[in-house]
């Protein structure tokens, strides 16, 4: 199979199941879980699921060095730590509609930070993109308002507009080690740092988990497991292995799919009621994210036929 087209698909599927998740947290928070709590359950299931994955790879890739592991670390402390206590708090107070819509910014995000690493060149689609996404994003925050099925909106979209810079952050990061040292190192040290980072907030907080009194076939147990296996540790693992064949832009370019699978799914199930200036935003976020990519496929064939070359190596390891 293509490259391309398998990172393509492998994206596909994570953020099919990371779309889903914005609808299983919106179940759990804050009445099943609290959001620290949730945070260490993720990012503690994570770390074991990465841990028992590099038992079967370890062979295949060299060891970090102590400078590079205490990087990972601390990426995972600040980073993915920071981005799932920001997405869970965002969306114990607003809709996953809301909240995927400011994850949509990613891509946006990515291409400012690689801008500023001078990684990628500008472009007008992509500056005209840009100006699109923040404005998808300013006109869900303006129109928002309090209801029975988002408490606090204002203050949930900025937490997930954190989130969002965050992650974006994070995703620029992994694309640097991964290649080097492999998915499941790289996703191990991370979430091992934001499993850290999410026991000293837990200090704070203390352990709250209704979820653990209900039985293991009950529903919240089992969105609780939906949760912890698929957006947590398999869509991570898949996007972690897409980002050895893609741009980070056109990994965090996905994160559109999260917002349509959310959306569906929130009208669907009810936790969500149609709004006209929601659907504008996200016309707005698919428009920015089209022309975003666009610019990105036509202004990298040289930088894609690099990373063809390196990703060979790497598709024969894996």
């Amino acid at each position: 199979m293509n490259g391309k087209l398998k990172g393509n698909l492998m994206m596909f599927v994570a953020k099919t199941f990371s779309g889903l998740n914005q609808n299983a947290l919106r179940y759990l928070l804050p009445n099943w879980m609290s959001a620290p709590t949730g945070v260490l359950l993720r990012l503690g299931f994570g770390s074991i699921f990465f841990a028992i994955f590099e038992l079967f790879v370890r062979k295949k890739y060299p060891l970090p060095t102590w400078k590079e592991a205490t990087i990972l670390l601390f990426a995972g402390l600040i980073l993915v730590f920071g981005y799932m206590w920001a997405l869970l708090e965002g969306l114990s107070f607003t809709t996953p509609i809301s909240s995927s819509i400011f994850i949509s910014l990613q891509p946006v995000f990515v291409f400012i930070i690689c801008l500023i690493i001078k990684t990628e060149k500008s472009t007008w689609k992509k500056i005209i993109g840009m100006l699109l996404g923040f404005g998808g994003a300013l006109l869900c925050v303006l129109t928002q308002h309090s209801s029975e099925v988002a408490s606090d909106p204002f203050k949930g979209n900025m937490f997930c507009l954190l989130g969002a810079l965050l992650f974006s952050c994070y995703l620029v990061t992994e694309k640097r080690y991964i290649p080097k040292y492999g998915s499941a190192m790289v996703s191990f040290l991370t979430f091992f740092g934001g499993a850290v980072g999410a026991a000293i907030l837990l200090i704070f907080y203390g352990w709250d988990a209704e979820v653990f009194h209900k039985s293991f076939f009950s529903t919240p147990f089992l969105v609780l497991l939906f949760v912890l296996i698929f957006p947590t540790s398999i869509s991570y693992l898949l996007q972690d292995f897409s980002l050895k064949l893609l741009s980070a832009t056109v990994v965090a370019l996905y994160s559109d799919l999260i917002l349509i699978v959310s959306a569906i799914a929130s009208y669907i199930i009810g936790q969500d009621k149609f709004s006209w200036w929601q659907i504008l935003a996200i016309l707005l976020m698919l428009v920015s994210v089209y022309l975003v990519e666009s610019s990105e496929s036509a202004n990298s064939p040289v930088i894609n036929k690099a990373s063809d070359v390196n990703n060979a190596s790497g598709d024969n390891k894996e």
